[in-house]
């Protein structure tokens, strides 16, 4: 886990003994204006000689005075906190192999510190653990990173503890997504989450095959009974005391995903191992909120199985029982995660939470639709709304969709309760998903006609993994999109 060292420096002077100062510019028409730091003046001029033109992602290096640091310089588009989190980001990120950096930016409120210090956490990532002699030109990320806060009176000490918790849980999900599939697998993921609690004040619970045989959840066992490495179900419960709201997770975790019988091709293999970033994400959230001291229970499912073709793989037509009796028969085996994800809401709504949350790569057709920046999002309206307010203060994209009630007929079973999909038709299959989901989420309370449990299904597969192209504090690989919106929300729930 690659987490860089932060520390907050409040001073109406701050001087720094960091290898490199960042300071940020903007491009008018005519000049340069430099918005921070010292010598304004002189780097403007530096600045326009050469070309400088104060966009994304844009960062030139200046040498120092005398003995002190050299200045790197980073463009600074209008913005606010989700600007500032972007450049302080996008700077780090590019000052790889620098041991320590100072960033001496406007922020001029504690909300803008605190972004430009998470955003600067988050472009220190880095996964080296599988390389060796092929590592190349590979450079090491930042280890230190200094926010200087001239004449603040913010609380450094509760933005170091936001801004390292966010990173921490951005990389656990990243280090847990970037393992290749032959090392993790549910049995190893189960043992990754007890390890990554170890020391925090959280409940961990493992269902293996037979446990999970024992008490119905035939959708986790049907995916991954196909598989020579046995599907887990990990509840992570963190409860504190006098919590008086409930928060519930559920993530899809096909720690591969082949397709089943229903084979994917050989170029859509490639990346499976993603499909468990769901499942990472829920968990990474459930402990950044025990990290934080979060006055809110929260409880994250991880449902995980890998999806192999075997001759013990579930075939289009068989027929699985969720958790809770229903019956699902299943026309697609590649449709498998809203198979695992139906055992968790199920399980979920039975603690009848104040919401619910899943979290999945489910489905192509979000990606087609949305493209690789914006998650879908579809559920109760309420929830939806809350839900995106957190991604807007997050800096997140999220995008609502509907959930087309006429759908619900296209996925009616001859023999079971419903089907897992509509094959031969490709229209609305986000939305489709979501409907099947909806099915599966409890009630308020015993009745037939209470309301449902307030719900929210995120449906990552395009953002998940970013572009081939790094952007911001986001390399190449995953992303760890989510996490911040979902620690943010439970920032809310718990009235912080």
């Amino acid at each position: 886990m690659t987490v860089p060292a932060l520390t907050v420096t409040l001073s109406s002077t701050p001087a720094t003994s960091a290898d490199v100062v960042v300071v940020a510019a903007r491009a008018g028409r005519d000049s340069i204006t430099v918005l921070s730091g010292e010598r304004r003046d002189e780097l403007g001029r530096q600045l326009k000689e050469i070309g400088f033109s104060g966009g994304k992602d844009e960062l030139v290096r200046l040498p120092g005075t005398g003995d002190g640091p050299s200045v790197a310089v980073v463009g600074l588009p209008e913005g606010g906190e989700d600007a500032l989190r972007y450049a302080a980001g996008t700077a780090v990120r590019q000052l790889a192999g620098t041991s320590a950096v100072a960033l001496d930016l406007p922020a001029e409120s504690a909300a803008e510190a605190g972004a430009a210090l998470e955003g600067a956490a988050l472009g220190a990532y880095a996964f080296t653990e599988y390389r060796e002699k092929s590592r190349g030109g590979a450079k090491d990320p930042v280890a230190a990173i200094e926010l200087l806060v001239a004449g603040s009176d913010v609380d450094a000490d509760a933005l170091v503890a936001r801004a390292t918790a966010v990173a921490e849980a951005a990389a656990l999900v990243k280090d847990l997504v970037n393992t290749p599939p032959l090392d993790l697998y549910p049995e190893t993921f189960a043992e990754r989450a007890s390890a990554a609690a170890s020391g925090l004040p959280v409940e961990v619970t493992v269902w293996d095959e037979e446990r999970l045989a024992a008490d119905g959840f035939g959708g986790i066992l049907g995916v991954g009974q196909g598989s020579t490495r046995g599907p887990r179900l990990v509840k992570v419960v963190y409860a504190p005391e006098g919590a008086s709201r409930h928060l519930a997770l559920v993530g899809k975790g096909i720690t591969f995903d082949s397709g089943g019988l229903s084979l994917k091709p050989a170029t859509g293999m490639v990346g499976m191992k993603y499909d468990m970033t769901g499942a990472a994400t829920v968990l990474a959230v459930a402990l950044a909120a025990a990290r934080l001291a979060l006055p809110v229970k929260v409880t994250a499912w991880l449902c995980l199985a890998e999806n192999m073709p075997s001759g013990s793989a579930i075939r289009p037509n068989d027929v699985l029982g969720i958790r809770g009796g229903r019956t699902v028969e299943v026309l697609n085996t590649d449709a498998e995660g809203r198979l695992v994800l139906a055992d968790g809401l199920v399980a979920a709504s039975e603690e009848q939470p104040d919401a619910i949350v899943d979290v999945a790569t489910l489905t192509g057709a979000a990606m087609v639709a949305l493209g690789t920046r914006y998650a879908a999002l579809m559920g109760s309206d309420d929830l939806v709304d809350q839900v995106l307010g957190a991604a807007k203060q997050s800096g997140e994209l999220f995008w609502p969709m509907p959930l087309p009630g006429e759908l619900r007929a296209t996925i009616n079973s001859d023999v079971a309760d419903i089907a897992n999909a509509n094959p031969g038709n490709t229209a609305g299959g986000a939305l489709l998903a979501g409907v099947f989901l909806q099915e599966f989420v409890g009630r308020t309370d015993d009745g037939d006609d209470a309301p449902r449990i307030p719900w929210a299904h995120l449906d990552i597969a395009g953002p998940a993994k970013s572009p081939a192209a790094p952007y911001g504090f986001t390399g190449k690989g995953p992303s760890a999109v989510s996490v911040r919106a979902l620690i943010r929300l439970a920032e809310s729930f718990s009235g912080k």
